[in-house]
C-alpha cells in the first residue's frame, strides 16, 4: 500500500512542484486547502480554515506522513503591524492546528517536516557562513522563524520526528522569487539593488522538493536543515548572470536603497540584506545537490523563454 504524505501549502509554487515529485515516487499525496476541490485519481484534497481553527481531521488521521508549507507570504504585502502578526500567525496557528488532532487521536505519523527560512539569522550582510547551530536574531525574520520553528516542539513532544527546512532564495520556472524579477529583466531593464554586495543563498526547485522528500525518507534526519547554495553569489553576482542568461550585459546603475525603501517600506531589507549559510549538514546526510552553479539553474528554469526568444 503507498505511504500517503499530507501537505499543507499545496496548491501553492513550491507544493505543485513537490505533489509531482512525492507521485513520480510512488507516494499517494493528500493537500489541505482554504477552498474544496474535487479530488483526482492520484490527489485527495481536505478542507481546513486555521483562522476559524477548522480542519478535516480525516486528513491528518490518513497521513504517514506531513510536510507543512502553509503561511502568509512574507514578501507579499507591506510589513504593517497588522501584517507582521498576520505573517507569524500563519505559520504557529497552522502548526498548532495538526498538532491538537494528533494528540487528540493520538496519531504518530512518521515524520513531520516543516517549512522555515534562512531568515531566522536575521537581516544583515557581512561574511559570516551561518549555520545550522548558528544563533537566531532578534529582527523581524529571526523572530518570525523562531516562532515558526518552536511551534514544531508541539509535534516533537508527541513523540514525532520533526525536522525543519530552513529555505533560501528558490528558483523555478515561471514562478517563485524569479518570477517577479522576471518582467524587468525581459525588457533588458534589470541592475543590482543597492549596494549589489548583500549574499543571495538561492536553491533550484527540484533541490528543495529533493531534500523533502529525503527529510521523510531518512529516519536520521532531525531538526534544522539549511536548504540553500553556499556559493557566495551576492547580488550583482546574481543580476549579472540572470541578464547574461538572458543574452545580454546590464547598463543601467544599481537600483538605489532609498529607492528600494520608499517602494518596499521596512520590507526592503530582503532585498538589501543578505548572508551566506552553510549547506554542509544537509550535505552530509548524502544528500548531493543537482543545481549547484547559478547559470545552469537559472538556464534550466528560463529553458521555455530562450528558446522561444532566440
Amino acid at each position: 500500500m503507498k505511504k500517503n504524505v499530507l501537505l499543507t501549502g499545496g496548491t501553492g509554487f513550491i507544493g505543485r512542484y513537490l505533489t509531482a515529485m512525492l507521485l513520480e515516487k510512488g507516494y499517494s499525496v493528500s493537500i489541505l486547502s482554504r477552498t474544496s476541490k474535487k479530488n483526482t485519481d492520484t490527489i485527495s484534497y481536505y478542507i481546513w480554515d486555521v483562522s476559524q481553527n477548522s480542519i478535516e481531521e480525516a486528513a491528518v488521521l490518513n497521513a504517514d506522513y506531513i510536510i507543512h508549507l502553509a503561511g502568509e507570504n512574507i514578501a507579499d504585502k507591506k510589513w504593517t503591524d497588522e501584517r507582521k502578526a498576520e505573517i507569524i500567525a500563519s505559520r504557529e496557528q497552522s502548526i498548532q492546528l495538526i498538532a491538537s488532532v494528533l494528540k487528540k487521536h493520538d496519531k504518530k505519523v512518521e515524520a513531520f517536516v516543516s517549512a522555515s527560512g534562512i531568515g531566522i539569522y536575521g537581516a544583515l550582510n557581512g561574511k559570516q557562513i551561518c549555520a545550522e547551530n548558528t544563533p537566531a536574531a532578534n529582527d523581524f525574520l529571526g523572530v518570525t522563524c523562531q516562532k515558526w520553528e518552536l511551534a514544531t516542539r508541539a509535534i516533537t513532544e508527541l513523540g514525532i520526528r520533526t525536522v525543519q527546512i530552513r529555505t533560501g532564495l528558490v528558483l523555478g520556472k515561471n514562478d517563485g522569487f524569479l518570477k517577479k524579477l522576471l518582467p524587468i529583466f525581459k525588457l533588458r531593464l534589470g541592475s543590482a539593488l543597492g549596494s549589489g554586495e548583500q549574499f543571495m543563498p538561492w536553491i533550484h526547485i527540484h533541490d528543495l522538493c529533493s531534500i523533502y522528500l529525503q527529510a521523510i525518507s531518512n529516519p536520521k534526519m532531525q531538526g534544522p536543515y539549511n536548504a540553500a547554495i553556499n556559493d557566495g553569489t551576492t547580488n550583482a553576482v546574481f543580476s549579472r548572470t540572470l541578464a547574461r542568461v538572458l543574452g545580454y550585459s546590464i547598463w543601467l546603475p544599481n537600483v538605489p536603497a532609498f529607492v528600494l525603501k520608499i517602494v518596499m517600506g521596512e520590507m526592503a531589507i530582503i532585498v538589501l540584506t543578505g548572508l551566506r549559510v552553510s549547506s554542509d549538514k544537509i550535505e552530509k546526510t548524502g544528500f548531493e545537490f543537482k543545481y549547484k552553479s547559478l547559470q545552469l539553474a537559472l538556464k534550466d528554469c528560463l529553458t521555455k523563454f530562450i528558446v522561444k526568444h532566440k
